[in-house]
């Protein structure tokens, strides 16, 4: 699920206000900058989302079993199998 960009700057604002409201980090640089870097970041989390999101559809697809999206099963296997990829991709343990 792609996000507006607006609604990622939105985001953004609402991280570093969190980040500086809770003194979890020291702005060091221009906020313009840090916001951009959090977007950047936002954009590139999701790209890998997705990426994981089709590579795990493909695998449902390839089963002789045909499984209808949405079901029961159908959810836990992609959960299953989501969670298996993001673990391989590093980022998940």
């Amino acid at each position: 699920m792609m996000l507006s960009d607006e609604k990622i700057l939105h985001l953004s604002h609402i991280i570093l206000k969190g980040l500086i409201g809770k003194e979890l980090i020291e702005v060091a640089a221009e906020e313009g900058k840090i916001r951009a870097e959090i977007k950047k970041t936002i954009i590139s989390e999701m790209k890998i989302g997705e990426e994981i999101g089709s590579a795990v559809r493909k695998k449902l697809q390839s089963f002789s079993r045909k499984l209808v999206e949405g079901s029961p099963e159908w959810e836990i296997l992609y959960k299953k199998f989501f969670r298996e990829e993001e673990v391989k991709r590093g980022r998940a343990s």
